[in-house]
C-alpha cells in the first residue's frame, strides 16, 4: 500500500530517494507502463489552476517532492515528508544502477543536440550504458506518431521525457497507452544538465532549501514563475487554517 502524504488534493509519495529507487525497480519487473513524475511547487500551484494537470498527478505510479516547497508543505499541513527527492537525483541514481543492469533509456526532450550531448557524456562515463535512443523535444503533432513508433521500436525500457511542466506530464499520460515502454519519467530540465549545458546549484544551496534563490539569481526572467512559491505556502498555511475545504 502506498504512503501518501495529501497535498492540495495531491497525493504525493512519502519516500526517501533510496525507497522511491526500489519502486521504480519493482516497476521494471512489471509489464505496464508506470508514469513517475517530479513536482515541485510552481507545479503543485499551476495543478490548483490546471484541472487536467492535477488529475495527471493524481494518478502518477510515483510522484516524488522535487522542491523544498513541497516537503515545507506537508510540514505545515502536519504530515510530514521524509525529504525532498529530486528529479535530478532521482534520474542520476537510475542511470548509475543501469550500470550494473540491463536497463535501456531512451532520452526525449530538450532543444536539438541536447539529448545527443546528454547521451554521449553519459556513454563516457561509462561505456555499458545502453541509450537506446535519443530524440530532442521539438516536434509538430504530424510527427507525434513517428516519434511513438521510434521509442517502441527502440526497445528501452525507460523513457526519460524532458519537454518541461506542463508538457512533459500531459504528453506521457495522453501516449500513455501506446508507449511500450515499462517506466516514463518526467525529467524537466535533467537532460540539459547532464548535456552541461546548465549546472547544479551548489550544495550549499540544494541542500537548504535554497536552490530557487540560486536559480532567480543566474535566471532572473523566472522571478514571474517563482511567485507561485509563496502562493502555493500561502495556500497551503489557508488550507491548514480550514479554508478550502475541497482541497
Amino acid at each position: 500500500m502506498r504512503n501518501t502524504t495529501n497535498i492540495l488534493g495531491i497525493p504525493v509519495d512519502n519516500v526517501t530517494l533510496d525507497e522511491a529507487m526500489e519502486k521504480i525497480e519493482s516497476f521494471l519487473n512489471q509489464n505496464e507502463l508506470r508514469m513517475v513524475f517530479t513536482p515541485n511547487s510552481e507545479i503543485m500551484m499551476a495543478a490548483q489552476r490546471d484541472s487536467e494537470l492535477k488529475n495527471i498527478l493524481c494518478n502518477a505510479d510515483l510522484l516524488v517532492p522535487d522542491g523544498a516547497g513541497v516537503v515545507l508543505a506537508s510540514k505545515i499541513l502536519g504530515s510530514p515528508l521524509k525529504e525532498r527527492v529530486a528529479g535530478f537525483d532521482l534520474t542520476n541514481r537510475l542511470l548509475d544502477h543501469a550500470k550494473q543492469s540491463q536497463i535501456g533509456f531512451f532520452l526525449f526532450g530538450g532543444k536539438p543536440g541536447i539529448a545527443d550531448e546528454a547521451a554521449k557524456n553519459l556513454l563516457d562515463e561509462n561505456a555499458s550504458i545502453k541509450i537506446l535512443g535519443i530524440r530532442h523535444g521539438y516536434f509538430t503533432q504530424n510527427e507525434e506518431t513517428d516519434i511513438i513508433q521510434e521509442i517502441n521500436s527502440s526497445g528501452a525500457d525507460v523513457l526519460l521525457v524532458a519537454l518541461g511542466a506542463p508538457k512533459q506530464e500531459k504528453w506521457i499520460h495522453k501516449n500513455r497507452k501506446k508507449l511500450n515502454i515499462k517506466v516514463c519519467i518526467g525529467v524537466g530540465g535533467s537532460l540539459d544538465v547532464l548535456a552541461k549545458r546548465v549546472s547544479l546549484a551548489p550544495a550549499f544551496f540544494r541542500n537548504n532549501g535554497l536552490e530557487w534563490l540560486y536559480r532567480l539569481c543566474k535566471e532572473p526572467w523566472r522571478f514571474k514563475r517563482m511567485l507561485d512559491l509563496p502562493r502555493f505556502i500561502l495556500l497551503v498555511i489557508a488550507k491548514k487554517m480550514g479554508f478550502f475545504k475541497n482541497l
